[in-house]
């Protein structure tokens, strides 16, 4: 028995891997994350050159001469962008018609400061072709700064008590409940954690779902069940799919977790960035492992981590289970696509409350519910790096998940035995009640 569940898990395992489709489509994985990552990089190959210097001239025809004010505001304000924008600001002395001839002829940028009898300072912006946004944006604020102190002066206003006028009431925020205290960072992890572990997952399972039922329909197509069934026993058979199919999900995960080490490889070799910090910042990786340290969790995840691995992988077996048992009574793969659709509402049942998670603080409802098996993988994970349940409802979720595979596989194994070789859509529901009654 043992042989030839070996030898047709290896042989499903292999028409996956081997397929021309699983190349070309982690090909296609890979070459998308990779310019995820990279994007900037991307824009730049492209025609998009961050390295291209913008020169401002600037005709300065106050009276107070407030270019040099202007440009060390300007260049203390955009110094944090000094890495996507760059600027070269000079006075110019000559007329404006020849500044715009110039503008014209090497598409630079003028700024005109003027006098004004009622708002103290104007200003005239002049391109070819607009300029960009967070240059206008520097310009007006760096302006406006200008002007301000421009009133100051005349108002005879001094910096000390435009301090004190602009100075913001501090409001001291004092939560009387503790357990609250770090909402706002809880809710920062779970935007991060969402899309990077629950969302991939989500896909996966949908993923193992359709491969199941294809493979199972294809091989009644062809009528080679009938041929593998006088060889095999239906249970063998059985194992052999929910084996060859978990390996081979488990395996597209770990290679997506490849593809993204490849990509940050590529950004650092692109970009010369010896060290993670960018591509950390960017990921927003920095912002989590600070909820994770203030909420105190980072020390707890030497057991979170198993138990959701542990969630995740008996789940994979549970909606193998039920795809293989449904995919047994069809005989085709369009009957499987209607009823494969309540395994489908169950799981964005399970992702929609995961992503909706920190809404039900508190509720019972919602912890009753990370109980249940198929959305458990999914929900309990999420409350417990919440803090709205404990481990003992994780390990409650796993037991109580063990024991549905288990029933599972009693009673879908008399579903599977009757349903593998039964070519008819006729009565399916009926045959699946009456194979169950049955030992």
């Amino acid at each position: 028995m043992k042989n030839k569940l070996k030898f047709l898990t290896k042989i499903s395992l292999n028409k996956k891997i081997k397929s021309k489709w699983f190349v070309i489509a982690n090909v296609i994985i890979l070459v998308a994350i990779v310019c995820l990552v990279n994007a900037d990089s991307l824009v730049k190959l492209f025609g998009g050159d961050f390295d291209d210097t913008t020169d401002i001239l600037v005709i300065d025809n106050t009276e107070e001469q407030v270019f040099d004010e202007f440009k060390s505001t300007y260049e203390q304000a955009g110094s944090y962008l000094e890495d996507s924008v760059k600027t070269d600001i000079t006075l110019y002395e000559d007329s404006i018609d020849e500044a715009k001839e110039e503008v014209k002829e090497e598409d630079k940028v003028l700024l005109v400061l003027e006098d004004d009898d009622t708002n103290f300072l104007k200003a005239s912006l002049i391109s070819n072709s607009g300029v960009d946004v967070l240059i206008s944006q520097i310009i007006t604020s760096s302006i406006n700064s200008v002007k301000s102190n421009l009133a100051l002066n005349y108002y005879d206003i001094t910096p000390d008590k435009l301090a004190i006028i602009d100075k913001s009431v501090e409001i001291e925020s004092i939560k009387l409940d503790d357990s609250q205290s770090n909402d706002e960072m809880m809710e920062l992890l779970m935007g991060v954690a969402f899309p990077i572990i629950i969302l991939p997952f989500f896909m996966l399972t949908l993923f193992l779902v359709q491969m199941i039922g294809a493979e199972i329909n294809e091989e009644k197509t062809t009528r080679g069940m009938e041929i593998i069934i006088s060889n095999v026993s239906p249970k063998v058979h059985f194992f052999s799919k929910l084996l060859a199919s978990n390996i081979f999900v488990i395996l597209q995960g770990v290679l997506l977790i490849i593809d993204v080490v490849i990509a940050v490889i590529v950004r650092m070799a692109t970009t010369g960035v010896s060290d993670l910090s960018s591509i950390v910042e960017m990921a927003g990786v920095g912002d989590m492992i600070t909820a994770l340290t203030t909420s105190g969790i980072l020390n707890n995840l030497i057991y979170i981590i198993p138990l959701t691995l542990i969630l995740m992988l008996l789940t994979l077996v549970a909606y193998s289970l039920v795809a293989g048992i449904l995919a047994s009574m069809t005989t085709n793969i369009e009957d499987y696509q209607q009823v494969q659709t309540p395994i489908v509402i169950i799981s964005l049942i399970g992702y929609y409350l995961a992503m909706m998670a920190v809404m039900f603080d508190g509720s019972l409802f919602i912890r009753i519910l990370s109980y249940v098996p198929f959305i458990s993988a999914l929900l309990a994970p999420a409350l417990l790096i919440l803090g709205q349940i404990s481990i003992i409802d994780v390990i409650i979720a796993i037991v109580i998940l063990i024991i549905s595979i288990a029933l599972l596989f009693k009673y879908g194994l008399r579903i599977y035995k009757v349903g593998i070789l039964n070519y008819s859509s006729n009565g399916l529901w009926k045959k699946m009640f009456k194979a169950v009654r049955n030992r």
